[in-house]
């Protein structure tokens, strides 16, 4: 079949449209990331930054604000009085943060199962241990001047500020209970639950004492729960500073 030159529905034509297509929503993607990373921000912020006219970033903004990717806040400026319009800024929204989460959720799925058909589950493994062993190197120091009843508040409060909006408390049978109300890794922790034990591994030798894994958002459940055992005896170390021998 042959396609005449200029007219529409062209394979050219079709092309040229496509592409126009793909670099409108890479350019919106862009313009997403900044507000996620640098927002609330404005859309003059925006346009200078990415180098585009006031009618394109309006464009996205309202592209991204009919999806409920983004959100409008106002701000007026410190020490601003009387008359004057307040400044619109641009914040992302829980959708819109979970639209990048997912993304990258693909991105390291494909790349564990890349690494499981190469080298076997057990690399699999070594790879979720070496995730988490930034946590424990940082934390097994930190946990020698704290008492054992506050250990697990203070793994709790460095869950979350890694993202994993963690709590604790006391469980009633005994032990303390450790929440985790959010994942960020929950889609590949599902197909790959290595890196779940993984992470309860780290939190024993964090804690330096035996913990079991209840729940996982991974699996279905609402909340990550891991119970904590008491400690049953102190340490040599500690029995002697506390005897200051």
């Amino acid at each position: 079949m042959k396609y005449v030159e200029g007219m529409p529905g062209t394979e050219e034509t079709a092309v040229a449209r496509s592409a126009g297509v793909s670099a409108e929503s890479g350019t919106r993607a862009r313009v997403a990331r900044l507000i996620l990373e640098h927002g609330p921000i404005t859309a003059a912020a925006l346009g200078q930054r990415l180098g585009l006219t006031p009618a394109a970033v309006r464009r996205h903004l309202d592209a991204l604000l009919a999806d409920g990717m983004i959100e409008p806040r106002t701000a007026r400026p410190r020490g601003q009085r009387g008359r004057g319009r307040p400044a619109k800024l641009f914040a992302i929204t829980d959708a819109g943060r979970s639209a990048f989460e997912h993304a990258y959720d693909g991105l390291a799925g494909s790349a564990l199962r890349f690494l499981a058909e190469r080298a076997g589950e057990e690399a699999v493994a070594e790879f979720a241990r070496s995730q988490v062993s930034g946590l424990v190197g940082r934390l097994r120091s930190e946990m020698d001047g704290v008492p054992a009843s506050e250990r697990v508040r203070v793994l709790a409060e460095a869950l979350s500020a890694d993202g994993y909006a963690a709590s604790a408390s006391k469980a009633s049978l005994g032990g303390e209970q450790l929440c985790q109300h959010h994942c960020p890794v929950a889609h590949v922790a599902a197909e790959f639950p290595q890196l779940c034990e993984a992470e309860t591994e780290a939190f024993a030798q964090i804690l330096g004492t035996p913990v079991q894994r209840l729940a996982t958002i991974a699996h279905g459940d609402g909340v990550c729960t891991t119970h904590v055992s008491p400690p049953r005896h102190r340490t040599i170390d500690e029995s002697s500073k506390e005897t200051g021998r």
